[in-house]
């Protein structure tokens, strides 16, 4: 008796300092094992470096609150959830997180923070909510805010493409979830010091100099105003990370262009905005104006390079508006938007950590891009034109007088027209088998070189437009006339994230999870099958084991006994 008890007492013993190892073991190290087939509970290294740098504790703020969200609305919930608890688990000081209702706050200070969350692109969503007496409006902010002791910022969580789905909306904000935390994250921990480059001096930037560009990135990039022509080598321009050309109306000389050439060759980054014709708006009342061919002195660059910008016009039915005089009101002039060809609502994207989940962008008289053969370089379009658009080559009428008329849909029959492209690869020089400028020095020359390219047809993408009642600039992609806010600026944030870094955080919006719906008919077809084995099934398993190991032990104990 006393050898069994010694026994028992001894595996006990076994067992709880096994336990207690375990425990220690547990707090010592720090390991997760993702066993989903997504790799859903995994960060990518670059966010993982993120939280591995952080050096004081952070809170986040879920404001995606409400007593009866939908089902979807309360998956997005609960991934945000499960996201903040994952990079509080990888990060090297702690992350906590608590929910908060914008609503709850009393009415003048509601106010305030609402527009204070807008300031961080986190716009309320009305949505429709299923209660005992029918449907109901409900208004959610889908939305974190992320804060240290000193600073706060936020990011909208619920993004997604025209035309897609609710099913796909969300999935897709769940995939980017781990970015738009991420680049908080980064945004209060480590702010950028890169320069950027806006090239003046060649008519750039005419309609708001600049504004839109600036004040998209000011907070996470320095910026300044550049005059190329005073720039005697490419080692004055090598220190900025990217360099935009917005709108030039003037053309480039050849020194010019050698320098813009040799800053790519040693691995630059050259954003290029520019238009194929010269259009003025202000001339296309009455019998209208003719959009005529425009030379700005990059064509053989980019020709090089593997891009043309074609002299020629798009125009799409997926279209934007442009006020007109609709008469007077009283002593009133009455300015009406009227559909507007010619701007376009780009809505189709390329599956690309750029455009990703990115809504509309807007787009105002935008030429074609073809592509030619350029060796080492890889060419990735990045916005598309919806199925219904033309091309109109140049010299092309635009008036205001055809905004009366219905257009011929049979007319509009070119689909995913490219309108931005990226470029990437070992760039060959222009120069190359070729005189450079006198003044440069050939032994400084490169031949090859690896940079970035961005081509776009439209010299205005990155410019805001003026409030018509103030005259005051708006923030980019804020459209009085359409009464949308387009995702203009978050393309540009994007586009600058990917060129200074495509390995860092804005890597993360690869991340893909597969939506893996249940078949409703074999649903309908199978329940009571699936039911009762669910149901059956773990009971029976449970006996039969249940019986086995009494029966095992009975003959055990019994033969000892004997």
């Amino acid at each position: 008796m006393s050898r069994h008890l010694g026994h028992i007492t001894k595996s006990w013993g076994i067992l709880l300092i096994g336990l207690l190892l375990l425990v220690a073991a547990s707090q010592l190290l720090r390991f997760r094992l993702d066993l989903t087939e997504d790799k859903r509970y995994s960060l990518h290294p670059a966010t993982e470096e993120v939280l591995a740098q952080l050096e004081t504790p952070l809170h986040v703020e879920i404001l995606l609150v409400g007593d009866q969200l939908p089902g979807g609305m309360r998956r997005l919930q609960k991934s945000i959830e499960e996201t903040v608890r994952t990079f509080n688990a990888y990060s090297s000081e702690k992350i906590t997180f608590s929910y908060f209702d914008p609503l709850g706050l009393p009415a003048d200070d509601q106010q305030e923070f609402v527009v204070q969350l807008a300031d961080y692109g986190i716009n309320p969503t009305n949505l429709m909510v299923n209660q005992n007496a029918g449907q109901k409006s409900q208004l959610i902010f889908p939305g974190i805010l992320v804060f240290n002791e000193e600073f706060e910022t936020g990011a909208l969580v619920l993004k997604g493409e025209e035309g897609m789905s609710q099913e796909q909306i969300l999935n897709q904000s769940i995939e980017n979830l781990e970015f738009e935390l991420s680049n908080a994250i980064r945004k209060l921990s480590q702010p950028s010091s890169a320069a950027i480059a806006m090239l003046i001096g060649h008519g750039e930037m005419s309609e708001d100099d600049g504004y839109g560009l600036v004040e998209a990135l000011d907070g996470d990039f320095e910026i300044f105003k550049v005059p190329l022509e005073q720039a005697r080598t490419v080692k004055d321009l090598i220190n900025f990370q990217i360099i935009f050309i917005q709108g030039p109306r003037e053309t480039y000389t050849e020194r010019e262009v050698y320098l813009l050439d040799q800053y790519v060759m040693r691995g630059g980054n050259l954003v290029i905005l520019s238009d194929g014709v010269a259009v003025d708006i202000n001339q296309a009342g009455g019998e209208g104006t003719l959009a005529m061919p425009f030379e700005n002195g990059l064509e053989n660059l980019l020709f090089k390079y593997g891009v043309r910008i074609n002299k020629d016009l798009i125009q799409d039915l997926n279209f934007g508006y442009f006020p007109v005089m609709g008469g007077n009101f009283g002593n009133q002039e009455q300015l009406v938007p009227l559909p507007w060809p010619f701007y376009i609502q780009a809505s189709r994207m390329q599956q690309h950590p750029i455009t990703k989940g990115l809504d509309v962008v807007y787009m105002r008289f935008v030429s074609s891009l073809d592509t030619v053969l350029a060796q080492g370089i890889r060419k990735t379009p990045l916005l598309f034109s919806s199925d219904f658009a033309r091309i109109l080559p140049a010299p092309a009428r635009v008036a205001f007088r055809d905004m009366q008329e219905e257009p011929n849909v049979d007319q509009f029959a070119a689909r995913n027209l490219p309108l931005a492209y990226l470029l990437e690869g070992e760039f060959t020089s222009l120069f190359k088998n070729r005189f450079i400028p006198e003044e440069f020095a050939q032994e400084n020359f490169k031949e090859n070189g690896s940079g970035k390219v961005v081509v776009i047809g439209d010299g205005e993408v990155f410019q805001s437009q003026k409030d018509p009642v103030s005259g005051g600039m708006l923030t980019l992609g804020d459209d009085p006339f359409n009464q949308l806010v387009f995702a203009n600026k978050l393309f540009l944030r994007n586009l600058s994230q990917y060129l200074i870094n495509p390995e860092g955080i804005i890597a993360s919006r690869n991340k893909a999870f597969q939506i893996r719906p249940l078949n409703k008919v074999k649903v309908a077809q199978q329940k009571s099958f699936w039911q009762t084995i669910n149901v059956l099934v773990p009971v029976l398993i449970l006996l039969i084991a249940g019986g086995l190991i009494s029966t095992w032990r009975v003959r055990k104990f019994s033969k000892k006994t004997i």
